[in-house]
């Protein structure tokens, strides 16, 4: 039986390890591993309490439904 938690105390204990001595590339390993799983939790989350996508902003500016008027004013004469 201890042949079977033998090899998670040891991960354990290194991890232990690393995160006492070098904190910064321990916590940079465990950020990049916890990244993907927030992709995949994150929006049905954010749906749940209500957040929708903003409109898409216009691309192209809608053109009046009426003849076009030459310009008559300044210096256009």
């Amino acid at each position: 039986m201890a042949s079977i938690v033998s090899p998670f105390r040891n991960t354990y204990r290194y991890l232990q390890r690393q995160a006492h001595e070098s904190p910064v590339l321990f916590y940079s390993v465990v950020l990049g591993f916890i990244g993907p799983l927030m992709v995949v939790t994150i929006p049905p989350i954010r749906e749940r309490m209500g957040y929708r996508p903003a409109e898409m902003v216009p691309t192209s500016f809608p053109l009046p439904n009426r003849p076009r008027r030459p310009v008559q004013g300044y210096e256009d004469e």
